[in-house]
């Protein structure tokens, strides 16, 4: 069997509940890191709070209260990517056992479909865990790398460097924070994608459902309502 014969296995319906994942999954990303500036979305308020905090750090003494939080965000991070770790070793073992993947997919779908549609299935699954663990291995080196700039910030407020230093210290926190909700969103729409072995259409309701989710968290949620001091 070709490759073409391959991909006819496919409706396509399974082509379009799959173009719809990987562009939700890009556009929802965009949006959040790009919201309109009268509207913005948890993440862009979170860092604003980022680049108060290191101007606060300045004149705290001594500063080990703000060295613990950056060590809380790296165990965040390292704990992530470990799952993630576990996440794909589970994925390729079940690619790697095709017989049983098949056997559970088509008693779930009550069909009888090749071994070959079930792998490309879970093949997508593996990607979304694999883009999620790099994302995540890098949020935790951007956070060591906030942690060394913030250790250089001088302690003496009217020094030069002082303000340039934390300012650089708030954008690298930042940029690590985006790639740990980036880490996150693939993990989200991975676990949408595995509902692609019950079929097309339950894959376009777990993407609808997983972007309703991740839209309300960050443009409609009680916390992001906290977070502008518009809570009533």
């Amino acid at each position: 069997m070709t490759w073409i014969d391959r991909f006819s296995l496919f409706t396509p319906l399974d082509f379009g509940a799959l173009g719809l994942l990987v562009l939700g999954w890009a556009l929802i990303g965009w949006r959040i890191e790009h919201p309109a500036s009268k509207h913005p979305s948890t993440s862009q308020i979170m860092a604003g709070f980022r680049r108060e905090w290191m101007q606060q750090m300045i004149t705290r003494e001594p500063r080990i209260f703000d060295a613990q939080v950056v060590a809380s965000l790296r165990q965040g991070t390292a704990f992530f990517a470990s799952t993630s770790v576990i996440a794909i070793g589970g994925t390729l073992a079940l690619l790697g056992n095709a017989e049983r993947l098949t056997g559970i997919a088509n008693d779930l779908v009550l069909m009888d479909t090749p071994a070959f549609v079930w792998e490309a299935k879970m093949l997508v699954v593996a990607l979304f865990l694999t883009n999620a663990f790099l994302k995540f291995v890098w949020a935790n080196r951007l956070f060591g790398y906030a942690a060394v700039v913030m250790a250089a910030v001088p302690n003496d407020t009217s020094h030069p460097d002082c303000h340039p230093r934390a300012a650089q210290a708030a954008e690298i926190n930042i940029t690590a924070a985006r790639s740990f909700n980036r880490g996150l969103r693939s993990v989200y729409f991975a676990l949408a994608c595995v509902a692609w072995l019950a079929g097309p259409i339950t894959l376009l309701v777990a993407t609808t459902f997983t972007l309703a989710v991740i839209w309300r968290r960050e443009f409609a949620s009680q916390s992001r309502t906290i977070l502008l001091g518009t809570d009533t």
